[in-house]
């Protein structure tokens, strides 16, 4: 599974900028397997891997970080073989900090950042009930105004019981995401002007 169920109200306080968005430090490792555990939904690895991650592919990855320390991260990596495709492996934001879009804000910035050095396209896999995670995936390439491909991936009969099958998407070329501009001005009547005596 590439993102936990992100069920929480949709933002609508625009990002928080005390949270920075930043490439994750080896230190980051032991938080990064923790927030995975904490999500109770994601396939959580050793806390060695997530020091190797840190280490590693920091450069396709994404920390989220408040002033008490990491609140959401994405991993990521470049497939062999594929480099202008880079893979969203996990996705994850601390409970207390879902409801305010911070796994689009970090989404966002992978790909803004992979786009410029030919990664353009994203590939990420998505249980077919992550409907949270969907809309998210799905939001994302119509702001990049970029087609989204699903195909299966991973059938059941791939894992160990009891794991659902995993459906691949397939976002891009990338573009750069589109602004929300600000509101058209409102049009106005223009008054007549009131005629002048004759003298």
């Amino acid at each position: 599974m590439a993102a936990q169920p992100l069920q929480s109200p949709a933002d609508r306080t625009g990002p928080d900028p005390a949270i920075r968005l930043e490439e994750p430090r080896l230190e980051d490792g032991p938080e990064l397997w923790r927030l995975a555990r904490e999500s109770r939904v994601l396939d959580v690895n050793s806390p060695y891997s997530y020091l190797l991650w840190c280490r590693d592919f920091s450069g396709t990855s994404v920390v989220a970080r408040a002033k008490t320390g990491p609140c959401g991260f994405i991993t990521g990596y470049i497939r062999p073989g594929s480099d202008d495709t880079f893979f969203v492996w996990q996705v994850a934001v601390d409970p207390s900090f879902r409801g305010r879009g911070l796994a689009r804000r970090m989404l966002d910035a992978l790909g803004d950042r992979l786009a410029p050095r030919g990664h353009t396209y994203l590939e990420a896999t998505v249980t077919p009930d992550n409907t949270a995670s969907t809309r998210m995936f799905e939001s994302f390439a119509r702001a990049r105004g970029c087609p989204l491909e699903r195909t299966p991936l991973f059938g059941t009969e791939h894992f160990p019981e009891g794991h659902e099958p995993e459906e691949l998407f397939r976002i891009g070329p990338l573009t750069a995401a589109v602004p929300a501009g600000p509101a058209p001005a409102r049009a106005h009547a223009a008054r007549p002007r009131a005629a002048r005596p004759a003298t």
